[in-house]
């Protein structure tokens, strides 16, 4: 799923990641926004995965969006 269909689906998106992934502060899904590359560094980030973890994450979350 490309930024722009992510920020038209952003409450959705917003929604699954909160409730799959609670460590995600609402001020750090804000800041990432739709954008792909950041949401991936802050599942990066904040669940210590490696960048095809975080990938694999996210994408794991959009599919069910």
């Amino acid at each position: 799923m490309d930024n722009d269909r992510i920020e038209g689906k952003w409450t959705e998106v917003k929604g699954r990641l909160r409730e799959a992934y609670g460590v995600l502060t609402d001020d750090e899904l804000e800041e990432a926004r739709g954008n792909r590359d950041q949401l991936e560094g802050k599942l990066q980030q904040r669940l210590g995965k490696t960048k095809d973890e975080a990938r694999e994450a996210l994408d794991s979350i959009l599919a069910k969006v």
